[in-house]
């Protein structure tokens, strides 16, 4: 990471401050190897994980506070995994997972930064279906909509990794996915709806995106 330029920054969440290394902007690049063009990731797409979205911390927000207690949860398309890392610093049973081939050396990194342990990751995409990630309670996700054959692929991998009594709680950023995603998990028998936006948010921007929780009782 030493030819990407950084920034550090502290968000609030109540009482608790969650510290991040990021990269400074969307214009950082750094693939010596290929290791991401290997993997489909262009030079213009490979900063987005890099950096803070105001979904993510939008789901940050309604994850604080959220009952936690003896549920398995799952960050999917973490980025910079600001959720995952609230919800570690509250000792949650968190688990992440991106794609990208730089997000695992970030989340460590950042962990650290914090004094917290080292949060579970893998990396795979939503086709792949040799992970080991396996089952969770609570399946959590900000901003991963970029593409409208996304939905289908993304309400499988929920599907593969939900216990047969779920929750899934995902932030839309308003790039227009969010209905054929709903309609795709309403096929695999979950119901949906949409949430408000916390009301005490950070994010003051015109936040045009929609919060849509799925849940499944039984199969």
């Amino acid at each position: 990471m030493t030819k990407l330029r950084l920034q550090y920054q502290t968000i609030e969440f109540g009482e608790t401050d969650i510290h991040l290394c990021t990269l400074r902007d969307k214009q950082q690049f750094d693939d010596p190897d290929d290791a991401a063009k290997d993997i489909g990731i262009s030079s213009a797409q490979w900063p987005l994980f890099g950096v803070i979205w105001p979904s993510s911390v939008i789901l940050a927000e309604l994850v604080d506070g959220y009952c936690t207690e003896d549920k398995r949860i799952l960050e999917i398309g973490c980025g910079m995994a600001l959720p995952s890392l609230l919800l570690n610093s509250k000792a949650a049973d968190i688990t992440a997972t991106d794609y990208h081939p730089e997000t695992e050396n970030f989340l460590e990194r950042n962990a650290s930064l914090n004094d917290d342990e080292t949060i579970p990751y893998e990396r795979t995409g939503w086709a792949d279906l040799d992970d080991e990630l396996g089952i969770f309670d609570l399946i959590i996700g900000s901003d991963i909509l970029y593409e409208d054959e996304h939905a289908e692929l993304l309400a499988r991998f929920i599907n593969d990794h939900a216990k047969p009594v779920c929750e899934i709680i995902l932030v839309d950023a308003g790039r227009g996915g969010v209905n054929k995603m709903i309609r795709a998990m309403v096929k695999l028998n979950y119901e949906s709806e949409v949430l408000e936006r916390p009301k005490q948010s950070v994010v003051t921007d015109n936040f045009k995106g929609r919060i849509v929780r799925f849940s499944r009782d039984a199969v």
